[in-house]
């Protein structure tokens, strides 16, 4: 019994120690960090910096200043292991009177009243001395740990410190986050030791440091990134067109009556890919394989309408049955002309029919062109078609007897504004057209078309006719989605580099990837201005400057129309307006009249920008700026063609100016020069243009009652 009860008033002693033990312990941590926070807010007002190897150090529980001397004590301790345990022993022994306030308060904590804490002192004086060695041995333990785990984290504290100066941000930071801790998560981090140390050495993420952002660049096809350059010097790189290999002698003839006795630098590439490409007739490629697609991207001016008229020509010359050969698509009526003009230069003479459908003339007129109907059926009358979008796509769907079967050539001019939504529909028509299968027999069976696939040795055995696909434009995009939409088969790309000559006499290419050329002779100049002082600086232009052959650009037919009356209204300047609101013989009378110098202010909208080869243009300006890059390039291509020289001003208003700039700088058109006119310059006008507003203002009414009327 006695036994018994030595063993239980021991078991509840040692509890009743590891108890007291364990407050000792919380309430000593809560005191520290009652320090560490006041300490905290001592220092944010001046910032830390880096401790000296004579400063104070951080303890592991986080109290400040006692790193040295716990050191010192430390290593004291390992030296002195058996004094050290005396010590200790002594201190058990020993009743407490300077703890025994803050025993009983932690005691009272735990809910331990006075009478049991003199009951427990008593069973503690009996079983004392049987667990001495015990407690001591324990003790020892626990001491070794300690001191064990105080040399990892004073070296994690030391290393720590070294790399505290460099970053006081982020421990500043970090010392916050930890104040701002609840008591129940600060407890296990006071515990382990490592709560102010693994603080100290993490990255704050998120922070608004200033960094370099880093281009995207794109990744293109390898027909796109690596295209055959051609140079855009025109008068420094002309090729004679004695040199070219391969040119009919007939055709040779023509290009020397019309004058034509060099090839520009497109002309000279381009004519003999797409001869080579047909140099085993139309119905076969180069090896009798299917020949390459070809798009060619050069400045306005450049000669691109020649490098595809004569080699369709050319190969055209052979034929003996009349169907369609050869489709040009265009996107507005003027251009269809221009180009159904300058094919009817090199097909007369050859036998070769052909016709153009733009709406100019009746639907009935233009199918009684396309086709004759006799005995035998339907037969075509042309080899070579010229069209706009809108009115091929309705002689597709209503012509009866128009096929498409045997097209070899499908010629996209301004492509860029075809790939567009509103013509793509035309173009898969087209293509679906040309693949559309139908009832023949006997020998026409032979050269039935179907869709292109794999190349096996069954579809080898029977030859048809391809389908060879051509791009143009001054613009064409390099955007390979909007490319795709076209089906290309492995084309190749044509275009222009500007190369500078360097002092030593060589020349070196500029990369023009993702950039826009300009004709080479072409001088470029804005001019800031105001909303009110535009007309002024229009005619400023036209009378005091002595512009001549001047085409004009607006935004819109309302202004165009507007601006016409206003010059007309003003007098002394011969001006035509040239949009949808004239009907195409005035508009065909227009232009003939400005380039036979007749009209010296042609006001114009976007009709013109696109292609049209207007001659003798010696200035363009934008009276309205334009929005988009491909519209500023167009418009400024009307001059300096062909290798001439021309000028081309902006009048940009001044909340517009950083903008427009911005737009020319992307495109990497840099070489534009400022050109401000002074308010002076524009005062003896002012007086007369105020007149000219007063008739500008009946006209406009009078035409308002006319379409009322």
């Amino acid at each position: 019994m006695a036994l018994f009860c030595i063993r239980r008033y021991g078991e509840e002693a040692g509890q009743e120690a590891e108890a007291e033990g364990r407050a000792r312990v919380l309430l000593q941590r809560l005191q520290d960090q009652a320090r560490a926070r006041q300490q905290q807010k001592q220092r944010e007002a001046p910032p830390q910096g880096r401790e000296g190897p004579g400063g104070a150090g951080l303890s592991p529980a986080g109290q400040p200043g006692e790193g040295k001397g716990k050191r010192k004590r430390e290593s004291e301790s390992e030296e002195q292991p058996g004094a050290h345990r005396q010590k200790k022993r002594k201190t058990k022994l020993e009743p407490r009177s300077s703890s025994e306030e803050r025993a009983g308060t932690e005691e009272a904590a735990d809910g331990s009243s006075p009478t049991e804490k003199k009951k427990a002192n008593r069973r503690k004086s009996k079983v004392q001395r049987e667990r001495t060695e015990a407690d001591s041995e324990e003790d020892t333990k626990q001491q070794d740990n300690r001191n064990n785990f105080k040399n990892k984290s004073n070296k994690r504290r030391e290393a720590d410190e070294e790399t505290q100066g460099d970053e006081t941000e982020q421990k500043e930071s970090s010392e916050k986050a930890e104040g701002s801790k609840t008591t129940e998560e600060e407890l296990p981090l006071a515990a382990s030791g490592e709560g102010a140390n693994a603080l100290s050495s993490m990255t704050i993420l998120g922070d608004y440091d200033a960094k370099p952002v880093q281009k995207v660049q794109p990744f293109l096809p390898q027909w796109l990134a690596e295209p055959k350059r051609v140079q855009k010097r025109i008068r420094d790189n002309l090729c004679p067109v004695r040199n070219m290999p391969g040119i009919h002698p007939q055709l040779l003839k023509k290009l020397q009556r019309n004058g034509i006795d060099s090839f520009f630098p497109v002309q000279a590439e381009v004519i003999p890919a797409i001869l080579q490409s047909a140099a085993n007739g139309y119905l076969l490629g180069r090896g009798g394989y299917r020949p390459k697609d070809i798009c060619v991207s050069a400045p306005t001016g450049s000669g691109k309408t020649l490098s595809f008229v004569i080699p369709i020509v050319q190969v055209l010359l052979d034929r003996v049955v009349c169907h369609v050969r050869a489709l040009v698509v265009l996107p507005t009526k003027e251009l269809a002309q221009q180009v159904s003009k300058v094919f009817n230069i090199y097909t007369d003479g050859t036998g070769l029919k052909v016709v153009l459908i733009t709406g100019q003339k009746s639907f009935a007129k233009e199918q009684e062109m396309l086709v004759e109907k006799k005995v035998t059926g339907y037969c075509s009358l042309a080899d070579i078609v010229v069209a706009t979008p809108g009115r091929l796509t309705d002689h597709i769907n209503q012509t009866p007897g128009f096929s498409l079967t045997q097209l070899r050539f499908l010629v996209v001019d301004e492509a860029d504004r075809m790939i567009d939504d509103m013509h793509q529909n035309c173009l898969n028509q087209i293509v679906k057209a040309a693949f559309q299968g139908e009832n023949y027999s006997g020998s026409n069976m032979l050269f039935q078309r179907t869709k292109p696939g794999p190349l096996t040795a069954a579809s080898s055995c029977s030859p048809q006719i391809p389908l060879q696909k051509l791009l143009f434009s001054a613009t064409l995009t390099q955007d390979p989605e909007k490319l795709q939409q076209l089906d290309l088969f492995q084309p190749r790309l044509f275009t222009s580099v500007y190369s500078e000559k360097n002092r030593d006499g060589t020349e070196t290419e500029q990369d023009t990837t993702n950039k826009y050329t300009l004709p080479e002779g072409l001088s470029q100049c804005y001019v800031p201005c105001d909303l009110n002082s535009k007309p002024l600086l229009l005619l400023y232009f036209m009378l005091k400057m002595k512009f001549t052959r001047v085409l004009c650009f607006t935004n819109s037919r309302e202004a165009s129309h507007r601006l016409f009356l206003l010059v007309q209204a003003f007098g002394g300047i011969t001006v035509a307006e040239f949009s949808s609101r004239l009907t195409p013989n005035e508009r065909k009378r227009t232009m003939k009249e400005f380039e036979q110098g007749k009209i010296q202010l042609l006001i114009s909208t976007d009709a013109t920008a696109r292609g049209i080869d207007v001659k003798r243009v010696n200035y363009v300006i934008n009276y309205d700026a334009p929005q988009f890059i491909r519209t500023y390039v167009h418009r400024v291509g009307r001059t300096a063609r062909a290798g001439e020289a021309g000028v081309a001003f902006s009048l940009v208003l001044r909340i517009q100016e950083r903008r427009f700039l911005r737009m020319l700088r992307d495109a990497g058109i840099r070489d534009i020069k400022k050109h401000p006119v002074k308010g002076n310059s524009l005062k003896p006008l002012v007086q007369q243009y105020e007149g000219a507003l007063c008739k500008l203002e009946k006209t406009v009414k009078s035409e308002q009652a006319q379409k009322r009327a």
